[in-house]
Order: C-alpha cells, then sequence, then structure tokens
C-alpha cells in the first residue's frame, strides 16, 4: 500500500504524462492516464477539470457535466469549478442547474466576469430583459479596459456594453414619453434638478460629486453651475466686460506679466498635467495670486480691479483671493481635475470667446458666452476645450460659497491663519 507522498509523487508523474499525451493528439493515452489518477485519488480535482475539459472539446457534454460536477461536489471552493459546470450545463439546455451553477459561482466571488457573463446571458435568452441589464450593467463596472481582457472575453463585454446601453436609451425613451404629459402641467415651472435625476437614472448623465482635493466643508449641496439669478453684483461686472477685455488686450501687446498657469517642479507628480506644465498653451496674468495682490499686474487694470470690488472674494490667507485673465490657445484642451476648496466657488466671466470652445462641470457642458458670467463649484470634476484656431481668454476670480455664514467664514479665514502659523508659511492652494 502507498503511503501519501509515494501516491502524490506517481499522480504528479501520470499528470505530466497525461498533458503530453493530450498535447499530442494522443487522446486514448490521456484518459487511460487519467482515469490511473482516479484509481488513486477519487476526487482529484486537477484531473476531473482536464476530463472535463476533453469531453467538451469533444462534444462529449453529459461526460463533461458528470466530471465538473464530481469536481464541485467534492471540492467547489473557486468560482471556475462551478462556471465549467453552468458551461455544460447551458450545452446540455438545463437552465435551472445552469442557473444553479452561476449562483455558487458568484457565491464566492460576486465580481467574477465570465460567471457574471453566464448570468446576463441566461437572462437575455430567459427574456428577463430588466434583469439582464442590470447584469450586463454590473460587467461593465467590473471589467477591466477591453485592451487588458483576454481576447475570447471581448465580444462578450462588447456585448454587455451594447445592450445595457440599448437598454438605457430605450428606457430614457419611454420615460420621457410618459413624463412627456406631468411636465406639460408643470409649465413654466423649474425642473431642471429633476430632469437631471431623470438624466442620470436612465444612463444619460453621470453623478459627480464634490472632490475637494485639500480642504472640504461639509454638507455644502454640490452644484455645477449655480442660478445666475443668485448673484445680482454680477451685474455690473458684466457691464464692464468692454473695459475689461480691453485692459486685458493692451497688457497682451506687451506679452508682460504672462506665466504659465500650471508650474509644478520638475521632482513632483504632474498626473493629468503634464502636458500643460509649464506650457504657456494656457497661460494666466494673475491680479490677486494666494491671496496677495500682484500689484504690477493689478495697476495695469483699473477698471477690471473696480469691477472685482463687487465680487464677494473670500479672505483664506495664503490661499484667497485669487483674479486672473485666463488664456487658453488654440487646439488646447485643459483635463478633467477638481478643485481644492468647496468652501468657494469660481466665477468665469468670458471675454474672448472663438467657435469650437466648450466648458464641462459634472454633466453639464456648455460654451461661454461673451459678456456673460456664471458661478460653478470646481471641486466637481471639470475640464475646458478650445478648437478653435484662435486664443480664448476668460476673466476668472473666486467668491465665497452663498452658504456659508458670516460666522463661518471669520472661523474659515482664522483656520487657514492657523495653518500657515503651524507650517511656518503660506499655504499653496490655487482655484
Amino acid at each position: 500500500m502507498q503511503n501519501a507522498g509515494e501516491s502524490l509523487a506517481e499522480i504528479n508523474a501520470l499528470e505530466a504524462q497525461a498533458a503530453q499525451a493530450s498535447q499530442s493528439g494522443r487522446d486514448a493515452d490521456a484518459l487511460k492516464l487519467w482515469a490511473r489518477i482516479l484509481e488513486i485519488d477519487p476526487v482529484h480535482a486537477r484531473t476531473l477539470t482536464a476530463v472535463g475539459q476533453h469531453a467538451f472539446q469533444k462534444g462529449e457534454f453529459q461526460s463533461a457535466r458528470r466530471a465538473f460536477q464530481r469536481v464541485a461536489d467534492a471540492h467547489g471552493t473557486t468560482p471556475q469549478q462551478w462556471v465549467n459546470l453552468a458551461l455544460a450545463c447551458q450545452k446540455l439546455e438545463d437552465e435551472a442547474a445552469e442557473e444553479q451553477a452561476i449562483q455558487r459561482a458568484l457565491t464566492i466571488d460576486p465580481t467574477e466576469l465570465v460567471a457574471l457573463i453566464l448570468r446576463a446571458n441566461l437572462q437575455e435568452r430567459q427574456g428577463k430583459t430588466y434583469q439582464a441589464a442590470q447584469t450586463y450593467g454590473a460587467i461593465t463596472s467590473v471589467s477591466p479596459p477591453v485592451d487588458r481582457l483576454h481576447p475570447n472575453l471581448r465580444p462578450a463585454v462588447a456585448h454587455a456594453l451594447a445592450f445595457r446601453e440599448k437598454y438605457d436609451r430605450e428606457f430614457g425613451i419611454f420615460i420621457d414619453n410618459f413624463l412627456d404629459p406631468y411636465y406639460k402641467s408643470f409649465a413654466g415651472e423649474n425642473l431642471k434638478r429633476f430632469r437631471g435625476s431623470v438624466d442620470m437614472l436612465v444612463g444619460r448623465a453621470r453623478r459627480y460629486d464634490s472632490q475637494s482635493a485639500i480642504y472640504h466643508y461639509p454638507n455644502l449641496a454640490p452644484t455645477e453651475f449655480f442660478d445666475r439669478a443668485a448673484f445680482p453684483w454680477l451685474d455690473p461686472i458684466e457691464a464692464a466686460t468692454d473695459e475689461i477685455r480691453d485692459e486685458f488686450l493692451a497688457v497682451l501687446q506687451t506679452e508682460e506679466g504672462f506665466t504659465p498657469y500650471i508650474t509644478y517642479p520638475d521632482d513632483v507628480p504632474q498626473n493629468q498635467f503634464a502636458e500643460l506644465n509649464n506650457s504657456p498653451r494656457w497661460s494666466a496674468l494673475h491680479l490677486y495670486k494666494l491671496g496677495k495682490l500682484v500689484e504690477e499686474n493689478a495697476a495695469k487694470c483699473p477698471a477690471t480691479m473696480r469691477a472685482l470690488q463687487h465680487a464677494p472674494q473670500p479672505d483664506q490667507p495664503g490661499r484667497t483671493p485669487a483674479a486672473m485673465f485666463s488664456l487658453l490657445r488654440p487646439k488646447t484642451r485643459i483635463p478633467p481635475h477638481n478643485g481644492v476648496t468647496n468652501s468657494r466657488l469660481v466665477t468665469h466671466l468670458a471675454l474672448i470667446i472663438p467657435e469650437g470652445c466648450r466648458f464641462r462641470v459634472g454633466s453639464d457642458s456648455r460654451q461661454w458666452v461673451p459678456g456673460k458670467a456664471w458661478v460653478f463649484d470646481d471641486t466637481i470634476e471639470h475640464e475646458a476645450w478650445n478648437d478653435s484656431e484662435r486664443m480664448r481668454v476668460v476673466l476668472i476670480f473666486d467668491i465665497w460659497h452663498p452658504d456659508l455664514t458670516p460666522p463661518e467664514r471669520a472661523m474659515i479665514t482664522a483656520m487657514m491663519a492657523g495653518m500657515n502659523a503651524f507650517v511656518g508659511e503660506s499655504g499653496t492652494f490655487e482655484p
């Protein structure tokens, strides 16, 4: 009688011989060797799997099912063992057994991609459109990028994407038509937020939240673009647009005072801004920088400085206020990014806007209109494009978040001063 060590050594040797025989096309020899292993260990997982795979490839699905069932019953500790059984049951059109095997695989690992694909495929075959859409959505969530997928899985993941997109599109059309009489009954009412919720529900828009990079103030609702009517002090600033633009153009003629918007040192991570770091393609003429007046630049723009006095600019020592002319050169894109704190908002006054310029905050994309301003929360992901052949120019400045009370603003000012005292220098964040 062999001891455990001798049996293991013999099994390993037989496995190697069986694998060589199978690879050489000597199926009969491989089957004999596998049978010998199963005499020694009737539930040897690798051998039962090999026998099942051999039968499956030969189209002998009943034999494959028996082998895979033995593995699952004796072990059943990995999702793949149950996936193998589910595939054999699928070929035998035993949907109940297929569903049970898929469930066992996903109980072990709910993110197992092949098991999710099998579940979605089964639900689609059964006409369970809603359930299939949910599972296909899960597939798109857990799947790695297509270029990192095994080639055999790419068609299935592509189908998942297409199915979910089609489902969301049809769902959106149905909901729009269903709600149309309700919209009409509320004609003239502001239903922008509700419409936005529907867009997210049916997959037409993503949800974006505030992601303050440094200092986050809790319980301030994340709003992409604020209602212009909430900022009546913008009226005199917009009225000064022509004077502000003329001052910018006069300074531009001198080519003095402009610096790259992004100026990271070479020894720090530059991430998505590597292309624009220290580049004149996105430059700024600072009027206030890190809370300090840039006197040389401000002196050249008196009308602009007078206009800025209407804005409730924040007092965060060493950090704000901030104000600048932002110049984006032709064919330049500012990549998606998030601001540093939601305790202040960012304002754009459009000055020079050629066709082909866009700005996105969260799921809301807009085009600047010369002479018009908007206020947005820059801690929500945002990006900008200038696809034109001309420069784009906006005046950028920050303001206190309007929902902060005067005592809260005072405490933030004091806290920032305390931070500076602790580190022994001014802060570093900019809008």
